[in-house]
């Protein structure tokens, strides 16, 4: 029998957290989309999609689970962070690093949003209609040496990691230079806790970290040297660019 190809009727765009309206829509898009031939290929081509656009019931409940792990996990994590971030801050402080402070306490400030918005995210979320739960990893990565497999969501956690680290890296450059501060961005509050922008969604914290922490690295050279060799910053915005991006994230396509 000849296979059908049935292309997406609905773009899925990834949002913090996850949403399930564009899913929901594709979901009630799939049936009777081929009628010319027959009955019984009808029937084929959709059992044949729901096998390419679905995981399997017991693969759901799995990720779900871990999912609520990861979500139970970062928001411990969160509450240990903001102290952690007030204590990088008084420490800056008391060094007389002027520059490198207040760019600290927009840093805990941020956090603090981060925490908020997490909360909302939480409350709000359903968990059987995410669409990272119920669509198949189509990519891997490599991280230490250990492959891991995601989908398109994953992706885009992954994205945001690096040029959410490439921001912080440029502010916190600047910073240093500013300060007359010997340039070392391992010494960087940000990057030592790396986990601006992650909220505990699709991806494992320390693969957020590690991605977050190869853009800000860049990010830093960037802002300490006042160039833009690995992406643009602009008015508190910027970006990695695409193909430094790509380079980082190494990604494989799985068929």
């Amino acid at each position: 029998m000849k296979r059908i190809r049935v292309l997406s009727t609905a773009l899925i765009v990834l949002a913090v957290g996850g949403s399930t309206a564009a899913h929901a829509q594709d979901r009630g898009k799939r049936p009777d989309q081929q009628d010319k031939h027959g009955q019984q290929d009808q029937h084929a081509q959709q059992d044949q999609h729901g096998q390419q656009n679905r995981v399997p019931p017991q693969e759901q409940q799995r990720r779900i689970q871990e999912e609520q792990q990861r979500n139970n996990q970062y928001r411990q994590r969160l509450d240990q962070q903001a102290q952690v971030v007030r204590q990088q801050t008084d420490q800056l402080q008391q060094e007389k690093r002027a520059a490198q402070f207040r760019a600290q306490q927009e840093y805990a400030a941020r956090i603090q949003q981060q925490q908020r918005q997490q909360a909302q995210i939480q409350r709000d979320r359903n968990y059987a209609n995410d669409p990272y739960v119920n669509t198949p990893h189509n990519y891997r990565y490599n991280v230490g040496g250990t492959y891991h497999q995601t989908n398109q969501y994953g992706v885009e956690v992954l994205r945001q990691a690096v040029n959410n680290g490439y921001v912080e890296g440029v502010r916190a450059g600047q910073a240093d230079r500013q300060d007359r501060w010997p340039a070392n961005f391992q010494n960087s509050p940000a990057y030592r806790n790396a986990d601006y922008g992650y909220n505990g969604n699709y991806v494992d914290r320390s693969d957020y970290n590690y991605y977050f922490r190869q853009g800000f690295q860049r990010g830093y050279q960037d802002g300490y040297n006042s160039r833009s060799q690995y992406g643009s910053y602009s008015n508190g915005n910027g970006s990695i660019l695409g193909n430094i991006l790509s380079t980082i994230l190494g990604l494989q396509t799985i068929r």
